[in-house]
């Protein structure tokens, strides 16, 4: 599998580490400092691009792809209002579009679990419920996109909640059907996301603590492998964690 790699920050070069232990060849590496070699020429014999860069720069990069008809798996988040764009250029191209939040196996498990609990859940209505996540501070974009796909399948569910907010509201202003979504920047933590439902008799948590960056990367890495295969097999369109974990 010829790979190329669009930004070279620290999840680009542990996708590039992952890669290789993998036996795949990254054809192609692109950061801030070569951006116009995102181009058809360039990117000639390349069966697939991992994207990891800001949200500013993400939804442009996965258009030039779609447009080049390169298979693309985005772990950028901080424009999953743009998302729906790039879906729908992806059906109209007839391209591949593998999307995520966050590539954790782990992280992946727990939005299944977290998706039976509000449903579990919605007819007690005696707990109230909350998310909070922890990443490092070099982190742009709060909440995270982990948070934020949490906290929209919990309101998608549970019937009290018609909305996230993020941060917590002042005393006495409290909007019992919003769900507040926390954001904690803080040293070099590489991710917690805790939710937690709360009665006055009892607390029942859900909890995620990334150890490293590695377990992402893998899971990025595993996603192309199964766009490859997939497009291969003569399948297209948007993919998901879901898709390939067969949830």
């Amino acid at each position: 599998m010829r790979v190329a790699i669009i930004g070279h920050g620290r999840m680009g070069r542990e996708v590039e580490r992952i890669l290789g232990e993998r036996g795949h060849e990254v054809a192609l590496v692109i950061d801030a400092d070569n951006e116009d070699d995102l181009n058809a020429s360039k990117m000639a014999g390349v069966d697939v691009a991992v994207e990891f860069t800001t949200p500013e720069t993400a939804p442009g990069n996965v258009i030039r792809c779609l447009e080049m008809g390169i298979p693309i798996v985005c772990g950028t988040t901080g424009w999953m209002a743009l998302v729906p764009e790039a879906e729908e250029l992806c059906r109209r191209v007839g391209g591949a579009f593998f999307y995520a939040s966050n590539y954790s196996i782990g992280v992946n498990v727990a939005f299944e679990l977290n998706r039976r609990a509000a449903e579990m859940m919605n007819r007690f209505v005696e707990y109230d419920v909350t998310v909070e996540e922890t990443h490092h501070t070099a982190k742009k974009d709060a909440p995270s996109g982990t948070a934020i796909t949490l906290a929209e399948d919990i309101v998608a569910r549970l019937d009290r909640k018609q909305r996230w907010t993020l941060g917590v509201p002042a005393v006495g202003e409290a909007d019992h059907a919003a769900l507040e979504v926390a954001s904690v920047r803080r040293g070099v933590a590489p991710g917690t996301h805790i939710v937690t439902y709360e009665s006055p008799v009892d607390t029942l948590t859900l909890r995620h603590d990334i150890k490293s960056r590695a377990g992402l990367a893998a899971g990025a890495a595993a996603a192309a492998e199964f766009l490859v295969a997939e497009v291969a097999a003569g399948r297209r369109g948007r993919f998901s964690m879901s898709d390939m974990l067969g949830f």
